[in-house]
């Protein structure tokens, strides 16, 4: 048995209002789609593009080649530079955390009025109001073999002589970062925390556990977005910069993005472009295990 027309139409209405707002949804997404797709995805795949490219001493030339890949991945400096990054990522993301979280916590919990929070938090942000570099830089006639701490150091007879690793080293050069970089691990953690409700921690409090119980059952794990969200920030931003180990460092110690820096100095885009593309892999791939423990999208 057919069913009448009136029936056809208003049967199908419902689906041409859902083809129409699918219709506005994509032409409204479109334009924030056509800037990504240039200023992001198109520059990451010339990127690749150009990893298979050949150098010679006084130019590049397009081709399908492996031999950047196969120079990368055959060298022993290539294996002992992505360590030396991994090592800068995890001590700083280590302190970072540990500074971060107690910040946070203190902002959250131990200030009660929101005037003083929004104080408080407005200060940490004082650092940001110049370029990393001069904050960077900052620290060398601090740290230096005639600086402030030495100097003070010798004058307390604490030390006999001044000490030369503080500056030009790996304590350097992880300081400058844990300065330039908590920043990133407190204000995600802070924003967790502002939205973990109080009742819990009262009920923990009224069930006998202790300060350090609540922090560890309660409060940690509530705050493991924040600090997912904050450790992919850290981490990410440590192995892709360059300039922070350059000086800190005084040119003694190299990571990835040094790497990177000394090919393009050289000419050697294609060089540049497959470790590039070898970072941005190793990257993506941390950023997936991190994913794997808490769903952060929830806080995004």
């Amino acid at each position: 048995m057919t069913a009448p027309p009136e029936t056809k139409a208003a049967s199908a209405a419902p689906s041409r209002i859902v083809l129409t707002r699918h219709a506005v949804g994509w032409l409204l997404a479109s334009p924030l789609a056509l800037v990504l797709a240039i200023f992001l995805v198109l520059p990451i795949v010339m990127i690749v593009v150009v990893s298979f490219w050949g150098a010679t001493e006084f130019s590049i030339y397009p081709a399908f080649l492996f031999d950047n890949y196969e120079f990368l991945f055959g060298s022993e400096v290539t294996y002992r530079v992505f360590l030396n990054t991994f090592k800068y990522a995890a001590i700083t993301w280590f302190f970072t955390l540990l500074i971060g979280f107690t910040v946070a916590y203190f902002l959250a919990f131990h200030v009660r009025t929101l005037n003083w929070q929004i104080a408080l938090f407005l200060l940490c942000t004082i650092p940001f109001w110049t370029s990393n570099i001069i904050r960077m830089i900052s620290w060398i006639p601090f740290l230096g073999r005639n600086g402030l701490a030495n100097s003070t150091l010798l004058s307390w007879g604490v030390i006999d002589e001044p000490l030369e690793w503080l500056l030009f080293s790996d304590f350097s050069v992880i300081l400058a970062f844990v300065h330039l970089y908590t920043l990133f691990m407190v204000v995600p953690i802070f924003n967790t925390m502002m939205r973990i409700d109080k009742s819990l921690i009262e009920a923990a409090v009224d069930a006998g556990a202790s300060g350090w119980q609540t922090l560890w059952h309660v409060i940690i794990p509530l705050t493991k977005p924040g600090i997912m969200i904050g450790t992919i920030f850290v981490v990410t931003l440590v192995m892709g910069d360059f300039i922070t180990v350059r000086f800190m460092s005084g040119s003694q110690s190299a990571n990835v993005g040094r790497l990177i820096s000394n090919d393009i100095g050289l000419l050697q885009y294609p060089s540049a472009s497959a470790t590039a593309v070898v970072l941005l892999a190793t990257v993506l791939i941390v950023i997936a295990i991190l994913l794997r423990f808490v769903d952060i999208r929830k806080e995004l």
